[in-house]
Parts: C-alpha cells; structure tokens; sequence
C-alpha cells in the first residue's frame, strides 16, 4: 500500500471515523506485509484486528497531545503520524504487556550511538506512556557521571580520559542502587541523579536530584547501555581510527572496564538497539548539531574538533566492533531499530531475524 494511502486511512482514524471494510483489510496488510516489524509486536494474523483496535483507538488522543508536546523537542512534523503509528505506539503498548507480566517496574534499556535519538526516543515513551496513565521516568547513563573532582582526579591517574564518556568515568554503584530502589516499587521517595553538561565550563558536574515516588517502567538509555567485554583478540585487527599499537591499547582498556559494568546490565529487563545504518553518520549528525548551535548564536566545536571528538569514542568502543554483532545476537538484544541518515527509522527487528 502507497504511503498516501495508509496516510489517508490514519487521518480517518484520527478523527474517530471507521474505516470502511476495505480500508480495515488495507491497514491488515499493510500491517502483515512488514514480516520482520510484525514479528517484532508480536502480530500474526490471528491477532492482528485486536492489535490494530487497540492501537486505534489511542491514536486520536496520543496524536493531538504528542503535536502540542512535539513543537517543543524538534520533532518532524512531517512524518509525526506514521512514526506514532509504526513505531511509538506498538512500542508503548508491548512495553505496558511486559510491565504486566513481570508485575513490577520494567526496566528498559535504550542503546545506541552518538546522535541516533535515544533521548528523543526515551522523551517520547515517556509522554506517550503517561498519556496512557503509566509513569514512566527516563535516566541517561550520563545521568550516571562521576562528580566533576572525581573526574579530575581520574584524568590525573588517565590522561586518556581526555573526554567524559569512557567506561570508567561513571558512578556504576550509584546506578545499582538507583535501579534497584526503583525496582522495589516502593512509595518511598528516590533520589535520581542528574547531570548537567554547562556546569564547570562545559565540563559537567552533579546537580540537584529529581525526588521520585513509585513508577512503572524506566528507560535507561546511553550509548553503551547493556554493551559487553569482546574477546580482546579482535582488536588485532580493529577498524579505523584505531591503527596504532597506542589506539589498540586504549581499546583494549575501555573494552577492560565494561566487566565493571555488568552489575548494572544485570538490573536491565530488557534491551533495544537504535542502530544506524552507516556507523559514521554519528559525525555527519554531530557536525549538522554543532552547525546549528554555531548559527543559532550558541557555542559549538569547529569540524576538526568534532571529528576529533567522534573518532575518540569509536577508538574507546567502535561500533563495528561492539554494535554490529548484537543486531544478530538474540541473548543481548530484543529489539533494533535501524536508523536512516534523515533521522527516520527504517527495518525494525528482533536480532537474528533479518535474512542472510
């Protein structure tokens, strides 16, 4: 079915209109004919009526919401509909069923690469949710830093840490105890951390908590949320920008100080995978960022520094390395979400599903 089409059907659907009998067959196949996005719901064709209802039925309220909501978090307009639609929403609801069936908060882990949307994403779920009547509350691993001292002290022991980021420059217990109060559901206050990237200079420091009581699900998102020790070997024989037997041995370091990390895995229900297309338009998307905060008047890094910036980080964990091998690693992941270089999604899967 022509996009034009379903766009057609969606409209009627939003101003509570039903859908003629071949308008309804049309949104069925249209719905089937994507086998791997299908799959990934949990949609067949026995359930695929009931699963539409439900998803119709919201769409009118989330969407009038999610337009006032969007103006203010740069979301496109343009393709606002059929992202809910497709992506949002069934993604909503399957986070609900699995909240459901644990019978305490889910905690659901976002992972993905620089400039991929995991903020965007975790925003959106978290509104989109709470429409629905679930709070959800969403956490980044940055959330997570080492106070600014510590930091400081840890550059002075690692002159390598030249960048907040790396394994090594979060409070991993801090997380622990965060996300295991929040797991106990009780109607005790929780402090949330929070960071904030303008403090000391741009450095980034600790500032005030959130105060949160009971919620139902959390996201958890970062660009190496849920991302494992590889065996040590690969490294040999890495990618670009790492050449030097100095690179293969930050590399090997930071792959080193992701065994710190599994604790804190181990408190994730769940794991998705926003997985761009092409790994490097992480620095296409950081350089377009950084251009418009430049335009708008605000500071921003010139290209050598971003590319710099970038490369360091594909140097600490590159992604060929430690991404591309979940998209087909169903035990680490439950859901990718490929990500054009427009910032739209493309296939969306669970791991080992694609052909070949």
């Amino acid at each position: 079915m022509m996009p034009s089409a379903l766009t057609c059907i969606l409209e009627k659907l939003l101003c509570g209109s039903p859908l003629r009998e071949e308008q309804q067959k049309q949104l069925e196949y249209s719905t089937l004919q994507d086998q791997l996005r299908a799959n990934a719901f949990g949609i067949n064709p026995e359930n695929v009526q009931a699963m539409l209802k439900s998803r119709s039925q919201l769409l009118p309220g989330v969407h009038a919401a999610l337009e006032q909501w969007q103006h203010c978090h740069k979301l496109a307009p343009r393709c606002l509909l059929e992202t809910l639609w497709h992506l949002w929403l069934p993604l909503a609801l399957q986070l609900i069923e699995y909240r459901r069936a644990l019978n305490r908060p889910l905690i659901q882990g976002v992972l993905g690469s620089q400039g991929t949307g995991k903020s965007t994403l975790a925003a959106v779920l978290t509104f989109i949710l709470s429409h629905m009547g679930y709070t959800a509350l969403s956490l980044s691993l940055d959330d997570l830093y080492k106070t600014y001292d510590e930091r400081q002290q840890l550059q002075q022991q690692d002159p390598r840490l030249i960048w907040r980021g790396p394994p090594g420059t979060h409070d991993v217990q801090l997380g622990i105890q965060v996300l295991d109060q929040l797991r106990l559901n009780l109607a005790n206050p929780i402090l949330i951390p929070r960071f904030d990237k303008s403090a000391q200079a741009g450095a980034g420091d600790r500032t005030a908590p959130d105060v949160v009581g009971a919620v139902d699900l959390v996201l958890f998102e970062g660009w190496f949320v849920g991302v494992q020790p590889i065996d040590p070997v690969v490294f040999a024989t890495a990618p670009p920008p790492i050449h030097t037997e100095i690179d293969r041995l930050f590399a090997k370091d930071m792959n080193a100080r992701l065994q710190a990390y599994l604790p804190l895995w181990a408190r994730l229900d769940r794991l998705l995978l926003l997985y761009p297309v092409n790994y490097r338009l992480s620095q296409q998307w950081r350089r377009q960022a950084e251009h418009e905060a430049i335009a708008a008047g605000k500071p921003g890094m010139n290209d050598a520094t971003i590319d710099q910036f970038v490369e360091y980080f594909w140097r600490a964990l590159h992604p060929e390395l430690f991404l591309k091998p979940l998209i087909k690693d169903a035990h680490k992941v439950d859901l990718v979400i490929e990500i054009n270089p427009d910032h739209s999604f493309g296939k969306l899967y669970r791991p080992g599903n694609l052909p070949g």
